[in-house]
């Protein structure tokens, strides 16, 4: 079993957050270490239901604010449908996966992870105005 921590960055290099996954492999894909991220986060969500998400994207019903996502009414978070909204994002460069400092550009590439394998979530945030 080989255990990674995730990190989610910003712009400035700061790290936002942090989260440890678990895999049984020691190569995975870019869709995997996703789907395993969204799985997680979204299992913790549910078992706590604290007021704000702290996740990848933003769940259905959520409004955006400075340390997370505000659902408008409290309920379970699917996780299916945030990794399909996580692979849309990641898609259309809503957020940029790093591996090692090395931008992972396609779903399909696969990753060895180590104990000391470095991966970061670099949300962005689209401009507004021009």
């Amino acid at each position: 079993m080989t255990t990674v921590t995730v990190t989610d960055e910003s712009s400035t290099g700061a790290v936002t957050g942090a989260l440890t996954l678990d895999f049984l492999t020691e190569r995975v894909s870019a869709r995997e270490l996703i789907r395993a991220r969204v799985y997680q986060e979204v299992s913790e969500f549910n078992a706590r239901t604290p007021s704000l998400f702290r996740g990848l994207v933003r769940p259905r019903d959520a409004e955006q604010t400075r340390d997370g996502f505000r659902l408008k009414a409290p309920h379970a978070i699917d996780w299916e449908e945030q990794f399909a909204h996580a692979l849309t994002a990641f898609q259309t460069n809503g957020f940029i996966l790093l591996v090692n400092d090395r931008q992972v550009e396609d779903l399909d590439q696969v990753i060895e992870l180590r104990h000391d394998t470095s991966v970061s979530f670099l949300k962005l945030t689209p401009l507004v105005g021009g």
